[in-house]
């Protein structure tokens, strides 16, 4: 059998979109690409690994499977939570002209976005930990204070 993992946006603090965009919003210079529009088909690292061992590891998944969390976002949705959740305003789109000058090509991935479900995984009964994009990002930015340093 053969299954094909299409992977959205991976959610992670150790690395990827995320800890490229973080920076940014920490310096109050945060906000969407392009008009903010596009769709964020986004997916939590441990959901995805999640995700990849139970299509190893159950014979019904075959195919095609969209490895993205079940509730997209507008990317200027996505923004402005990121901002929320940092304490950072979210008030500077990065112009399309910019990203294309900077990404060439790979603009058009950032700037068109694709709103994708996981329709098959939820079909098979796979079950998300992280379902919505502000749990994500509570997850990985917001920073427990540990009761032994107080």
């Amino acid at each position: 059998r053969r299954v094909i993992v299409r992977i959205g946006i991976v959610l992670s603090n150790e690395g990827g979109a995320l800890a490229k965009m973080v920076p940014l919003f920490q310096m109050f210079a945060g906000g969407p690409p392009g008009e903010g529009s596009q769709w964020f088909s986004w997916i939590h690292r441990d959901d995805l690994v999640n995700m990849l061992i139970t299509a190893i590891d159950d014979s019904r998944y075959e195919g095609v499977v969209n490895g993205v969390a079940p509730s997209p976002v507008r990317m200027s949705e996505f923004c402005s939570r990121l901002g929320q959740t940092l304490g950072r305003p979210n008030w500077l789109p990065v112009p399309g002209f910019a990203l294309n000058a900077v990404l060439g090509e790979g603009a058009s991935v950032v700037l068109d976005g694709q709103r994708v479900v996981p329709s098959r995984a939820q079909e098979l009964g796979f079950q998300f930990r992280t379902t919505s994009v502000q749990q994500c990002l509570e997850v990985e930015l917001v920073k427990e204070v540990s009761s032994s340093f107080i």
